[in-house]
């Protein structure tokens, strides 16, 4: 089977401290692949490996069936990148940022004014970028990122330190090309966001992944205590067991018409990665 990304026994080292240990994972085409972690965790140094930027100690790295130490320009042309520290002409306009790479990639230049209005840049096209705030940055990073109409797209913290509003646009733009077919290898260590979006949410610290799938398969595994909570129209809140006992009681309630309302007690992402590493995702 061909995978947008392969990674098997992959290991990246820095001084005798491993970055990366022993990841395996392969990503389909059009799927959104979180890696969620804290700062520090090796996510950046795993896109690096992945797209030829590091060389790996062990193991092996693949986009689109071809080897990342080895990365051919048709495979360039089919990625994307987008890091916190994309670089910019900052003396350039949004417009003339994009042209200059669109000369690169070879596309058509009358697309650049239609990523700009998708990424809520189209009425600052002719200002220069050095007046942009952080946020106009980083969606100006990831027009230029999309340029190329890429098969894969690598984004590392995209939206890290950006207002809700800009958040909400690059997710919903996310989104919408991942419904044209193409691939994510998403880093973040922002929960609600890689529940949001990701198909598949690897759990990463220090190098490893401690778990991998779905956000149901995850929290399903991790579920130790399975209750529920009741809220009571009195207002008393009540918890309860996943029993055969409990199953009676709550018939009992909802029969004496007592409860407001019923919640499952799944574990959050936060909760489970706490617990399997004794620290928090920042």
């Amino acid at each position: 089977m061909s995978y947008a990304i392969e990674m098997n026994r992959l290991q990246k080292s820095f001084n005798s401290k491993k970055v990366i240990n022993d990841i395996s994972i392969a990503v389909e085409q059009g799927e959104i692949i979180g890696f969620l972690g804290p700062s520090g965790a090796g996510k950046t140094t795993t896109i690096k490996v992945l797209i030829g930027q590091l060389e790996q100690d062990a193991g092996v790295a693949k986009i689109l069936d071809q080897d990342s130490s080895n990365l051919g320009n048709d495979i360039y042309q089919q990625i994307g990148i987008v890091t916190d520290n994309s670089g910019l002409y900052e003396n350039l306009t949004a417009y003339d940022n994009l042209l200059l790479f669109s000369k690169i990639f070879r596309t058509d230049k009358r697309n650049i004014p239609i990523l700009l209005e998708r990424v809520g840049l189209g009425e600052e096209a002719k200002k220069r970028v050095k007046n942009f705030s952080k946020g106009m940055k980083q969606r100006l990073v990831l027009a230029r990122a999309m340029l190329n109409n890429p098969r894969v797209l690598f984004l590392d913290e995209p939206t890290s330190g950006l207002d809700p509003a800009t958040t909400k646009e690059i997710h919903q733009l996310m989104l919408e090309m991942k419904e044209n077919g193409t691939t994510f290898f998403l880093t973040t260590h922002n929960m609600i966001e890689a529940s949001k979006l990701c198909d598949r949410i690897a759990l990463f610290n220090e190098g490893k992944v401690l778990d991998i799938g779905t956000l149901g398969e995850l929290t399903s595994r991790h579920d130790t205590k399975r209750r529920v909570k009741i809220a009571l129209r009195c207002g008393a809140i009540q918890y309860y067991d996943l029993s055969p006992q409990s199953s009676e009681v709550v018939a009992e309630l909802m029969n004496d018409d007592k409860i407001e309302t019923i919640h499952s007690q799944e574990p959050t992402l936060e909760n489970i990665f706490l617990n399997l590493t004794g620290r928090g995702l920042e």
